[in-house]
């Protein structure tokens, strides 16, 4: 499958089996020529732009390697056991390595245990591994940081010496990705603009309809709040859809890339997304995990790869939107990016117990 086919602004799901399969297999062969590996990566939503992303960066990498058989799977709604048993299932499959992204760290700690037991590495995607996992190398943002360049954005708008309330909201409390955004945007508040109330962080769910439900009861119980910020995708794209239809002067904003989103921030309706550029992070896991097994016989780094994000607003929006018409177009755009973070991989390690 070409990835042209991949391209588009939903996963192209089956439901009956809640597994998208892109074999890919073409380009200049590596180290280990001849020797064709099995692979894949489990995400923990397969619906929404976050792990769309993700799963497109980690099959680029794949197809650039040349000789990979990679399998992409997650449930079509954020449910844990489910994703535990797709991945588990793929264990059986994909022998040679796997990137695991999920948003319920705990129960995935003994299968990732089994699964490195079992001679399969393991690269953590996005959420931390926790203790007891044995996976020793993890690939992701630092997201407190994201939460705070997320409340710098805002406090740029507010003007001085803001007064009133700001409303945050995280889709799944618990994961810890998510809360600490939550936790970055309060603290920048707290210490830049005293005169701000935070109201939250409430739970506003990764379903798209129970997010729009939630934010709709959070704007009627704080008509006059200052601005309305969420720490996932779907609440990006629901708080402008709800802004426009109440013609609200609130500021909102929310995280990623869906397209729905960029529509809002081209017009717009968000003043900001913010982008933990989930394509780099796919790539980069799999490109490293790729080389272990290839070159050093499937040992991983130990600690954590600090992969960057950034502010999508009005300067930079046609770019965003054209990087993100095609596999092709994103990895152009991020070439510069993974060129200089694989070519200087020390720089960008931190310890294991440091994300946050």
């Amino acid at each position: 499958m070409s990835l042209e086919a991949v391209m588009h602004p939903r996963f192209r799901t089956v439901a009956a089996a809640l597994v998208l399969l892109t074999a890919v297999g073409c380009g200049d062969s590596g180290p280990g020529e001849g020797d064709r590996l099995d692979m894949g990566i489990a995400v923990a939503n397969i619906s929404l732009n976050f792990a769309h992303e993700m799963v497109l960066g980690a099959e680029s990498a794949a197809e650039h390697a040349g000789d990979v058989d990679f399998k992409a799977v997650g449930p079509p709604n954020t449910d844990g056991p489910a994703e535990v048993q797709l991945f588990q299932n793929l264990t059986t499959r994909a022998k040679d390595g796997i990137v695991l992204e999920n948003l319920d760290p705990p129960i995935f700690t003994r299968p990732a245990a089994r699964a490195v037991d079992q001679g399969i590495p393991i690269v953590a995607l996005d959420t931390a591994p926790t203790d007891g996992s044995k996976v020793t190398f993890y690939v992701g943002n630092d997201n407190y940081a994201l939460g705070e360049l997320m409340a710098e954005e805002a406090l740029k708008r507010l003007g001085d010496d803001p007064e009133g309330e700001i409303v945050i909201g995280v889709p799944n409390p618990g994961t810890p990705v998510l809360d600490s955004r939550a936790q970055g945007i309060a603290d920048t508040f707290g210490e830049q603009a005293p005169g701000v109330k935070v109201l939250g962080p409430f739970q506003t769910y990764s379903d798209p309809g129970q997010n729009h439900s939630s934010w709709s009861a959070q704007v009627n119980a704080h008509p006059d709040a200052l601005a309305f910020l969420g720490v996932g995708d779907a609440d990006s794209y629901n708080l402008a859809k709800i802004k426009k239809a109440k013609g609200g002067k609130w500021l909102t904003a929310g995280f990623d890339v869906d397209p729905k989103t960029l529509e809002a921030v081209e017009d717009g309706s968000n003043f900001v997304t913010i982008d933990p550029q989930h394509f780099l992070k796919g790539y980069l896991s799999t490109a490293m995990l790729i080389e272990s097994v290839r070159e050093q016989d499937g040992r991983l780094p130990d600690g954590w790869f600090l992969s960057p994000g950034g502010v999508v607003d009005s300067t930079n929006i046609d770019d965003v939107i054209a990087r993100q018409k095609s596999a092709e177009a994103a990895y152009d755009w991020y070439r510069p990016a993974i060129d200089k973070l694989l070519g200087d991989r020390a720089g960008s390690m931190h310890p294991l117990e440091d994300p946050r």
